[in-house]
């Protein structure tokens, strides 16, 4: 099993790729730009603390494993079989991943609730008639019940992505900002060549996500739309 005191910010995956250049306050999008905008969903558009919670409560309350749950919940974010290697031998993670994911839309997608600012970001983004597409750590099935649990409208939902991984799904989309609450968000923004807009509303606070490279940090999503308003597709 691994160490289970908290992670230490990573080194930033793909150093010195470009990032596209974003405008001075108050540019504006010009009409017809075909603005796309990634989000990603955990602490991001989603609180899913709680659900989360309670699944691995269910699961240590199963096996019999003393899970610490608040601290499971500060490190929401890297693929679900990093987190469960905290906690079990590695030749259980795969069964323990089966049954966390088995337990989830019964159990955590009830008990998760919008984000602060999630829907008033994703109206800002369709009012200049963007596009709006959900990369997610967090497998296919289980991004898809939530966002559809939660109203979101979205036109694209991609799950099980993390890291520069999702640069694939953020490229394929054409997005030109990607936001998120991880530094590992920040990588994906950087793999997709689009501007990486952090929320300290995860496990990093703003200094860390800056200090990683995001190019833009916001508290939370309630500061995006007025963001978006001074941001221009290049």
């Amino acid at each position: 099993m691994l160490d289970r005191e908290s992670p230490k910010i990573p080194a930033p995956d793909g150093a010195g790729l470009p990032v596209r250049a974003r405008s001075s306050a108050g540019a504006g999008l010009p009409a017809g730009a075909g603005l796309s905008v990634g989000f990603d969903l955990d602490l991001t558009l989603a609180d899913t603390r709680a659900g989360i919670s309670a699944v691995y409560a269910a699961l240590a309350a199963e096996t019999g494993v003393a899970i610490d749950t608040d601290l499971v919940v500060r490190r929401i974010g890297p693929p679900l079989e990093e987190e469960l290697a905290y906690w079990f031998p590695a030749g259980e993670v795969p069964r323990m991943a089966a049954r966390y994911r088995a337990m989830y839309a019964d159990v955590a997608v009830p008990a998760t609730v919008v984000m602060p600012g999630a829907l008033a970001a994703l109206e800002a983004v369709r009012a200049r008639g963007g596009r709006i597409v959900v990369v997610s750590g967090k497998n296919q099935a289980d991004t898809e019940r939530t966002v559809r649990f939660l109203g979101l409208e979205v036109d694209a939902v991609v799950g099980g992505l993390f890291g520069s991984d999702k640069g694939a799904a953020l490229r394929e989309h054409g997005a030109h900002a990607y936001i998120g609450d991880h530094t590992g968000d920040v990588d994906a923004a950087r793999a997709a060549a689009a501007v990486s807009v952090a929320v300290a509303t995860g496990s990093f606070d703003g200094a860390a996500l800056a200090a990683y490279g995001a190019d833009v940090v916001l508290p939370d999503l309630l500061a995006f739309p007025e963001w978006l308003g001074g941001f221009s597709v290049a």
